[in-house]
This record gives C-alpha cells, structure tokens and sequence, in this order.
C-alpha cells in the first residue's frame, strides 16, 4: 500500500514548519522531568523542541523514513499504531499530537489509547488543522486528490471524542489555520460541568 509519507519523509520539514511553539509550550505545561508522547511525531519536527522542557519524549510513528529522521537527530523513536499503543497504562505525564489526527484511520479509538497511556493527572494536547475554515477545506479536497484517506474534524468533534471517553476537553483560542484541543483527565468535572475558567481560553 502506498504510504505518502513514506515518499515525502526526506523534505517534509522543509514543506511542513512547526506549530506555534509558544502556545505548544502554553499548553502542554509539561511538568519538570515529565515524560512526554508526540503520537504521530514523524521527523521529529515538533519533539524536537520539547527535549528541553521534558525529563524525556518518545516519537510514535508509522512511516518508518520519517522514524529514521527523527532518530537522526537523537530523539527515541518507535514505529507503532496509535490504536495499539506498545506502552502499559498511564506512562506519560503528557500527549500531543500536532496535524496528524486527520491521518489516523480509527481516531475515536487512538483517541481512547492516547488517554490510557496518560497518568492520572496527565493531558493531551492536540492540534489539528480546523476544518471550519475555507483554507483548511482546500487542504482536505487536495488530500483527497492525492488519495491520502484523510479525515478532518472540527474541534467540537474533537471534544466529543475525548468526552466519551469520560476526559473533559476544551478549545483553546485558535491561530489563522489550527485548532488546539485540550483534555486534562485531572480535572474530572460532573457530566455538563465546564472546565474551570483558570484551564479554559474560549475559541475566538
């Protein structure tokens, strides 16, 4: 089966820069020495600037070109599925996964393991490109184009599929392109409860 990024692993980081790195950092609040997962990490274009603030981070990916990338630059690496994640419960203090939701095939499912993977006061940050704007609407037509089995979501259907799990989430403000999703599995609010207003940043 053909793998796009297999093919476009030796010059993805120069099509593809990344994230807003100070809201990344804003977000994430990774607490000193915690353990960090970039599910979908890829290159390593985003771990990489977390090996500072983390006692450790751990790349899952499944395109094996782009693995070898980021162990290039000294990150830990590991091809997996992120439905079926080659970690025992509640490893990581925090998860990210930063535009790569929209590739996974079974995301409500990956989204279930990311949570079980997180310790009990972990969070799980995710930022995806918003499918609400016009911009992102042609992304996801020339994705589909190129047969890439793409699937975008909106935050609010982000947010259900992490509520589901029985983790609050919230929006925080978006950027001109992306969403960020926010699920803190220590708050545990009651059913309809809101996240507090000390953890939320409305969408604008």
């Amino acid at each position: 089966m053909l793998d796009h990024f297999d093919l476009i692993a030796p010059f993805y980081d120069r099509l593809i820069g990344p994230p807003d790195l100070e809201r990344l950092r804003e977000v994430l609040d990774v607490p000193q020495g915690g353990r960090v997962l970039d599910a979908g990490g890829g290159t390593g274009r985003v771990a990489v600037h977390l090996r500072a603030l983390a006692g450790e981070v751990v790349i899952l990916d499944r395109s094996a070109p782009m693995l070898r990338q980021a162990r290039a630059r000294g990150l830990e690496a590991l091809a997996g599925d992120v439905t079926r994640l080659p970690f025992p419960d509640a490893t990581f203090d925090r998860v990210v996964v930063v535009d790569a939701l929209h590739h996974f095939t079974r995301p409500a499912e990956a989204i279930r393991e990311l949570l079980r993977v997180l310790r009990p006061e972990g969070r799980l940050v995710i930022e995806e490109p918003d499918i609400r704007l016009g911009v992102v609407k042609l992304v996801a037509l020339a994705e589909r184009l190129l047969l890439m089995d793409s699937r975008f979501f909106a935050p609010a259907e982000i947010i259900q599929m992490i509520e589901a799990c029985g983790v609050p989430a919230w929006a925080v403000a978006d950027d001109r392109f992306a969403a960020w999703v926010v699920a803190d599995k220590g708050l545990r609010p009651a059913a309809g409860t809101p996240a507090p207003q000390s953890a939320r940043q409305p969408a604008n």
